[in-house]
């Protein structure tokens, strides 16, 4: 078990590390640091629930879900009109920094602002039981052994 416990820790500071600030941050980085600056608590909820809505139309995932088409049309709009915000208010030198360094970069600071939205979430407890109770069925000893090799 304590195995199990030095790979989660090394994992956890392996996301902390992505997500701090290098000194000489890329205009990637600097964009996405600042739309997430720009970020409340809610906002992260809303980015959050938006990625769920989302996922929730998957047609295997979606006989579990109870989003309805209003639910996601009104998650649309609230996201929308931050994401208008984050682009045009709070971040636009950021944002044409990163567009004239590569369009591609744009994206991938909307995959870090994403990474930020899910964590707002993930800190919850019950999603952190949620996450770990598969843990009940997982063979530790088989694990551990395979990680003394």
């Amino acid at each position: 078990m304590k195995g199990t416990k030095t790979l989660l820790l090394s994992i956890a500071l392996m996301a902390a590390t992505a997500l701090s600030s290098p000194a000489q941050a890329s205009s990637t980085e600097r964009f996405a640091h600042c739309m997430a600056d720009s970020l409340n608590g809610k906002e992260r909820k809303q980015l959050a629930g938006w990625i769920f809505f989302a996922m929730a139309a998957h047609p295997e995932i979606s006989p579990y879900s109870q989003v309805t088409d209003e639910m996601r049309l009104q998650r649309d709009k609230e996201v929308g009109a931050l994401i208008t915000r984050l682009l045009t208010q709070d971040c636009p030198q950021q944002f044409v920094m990163a567009q004239k360094e590569n369009p591609q970069s744009v994206e991938k600071a909307f995959e870090m602002l994403g990474q930020v939205a899910m964590q707002e979430l993930m800190t919850n407890p019950a999603v952190g039981q949620a996450l770990s109770s598969y843990s009940r069925f997982t063979d530790f000893s088989k694990i551990n052994s395979l990680m003394a090799q």
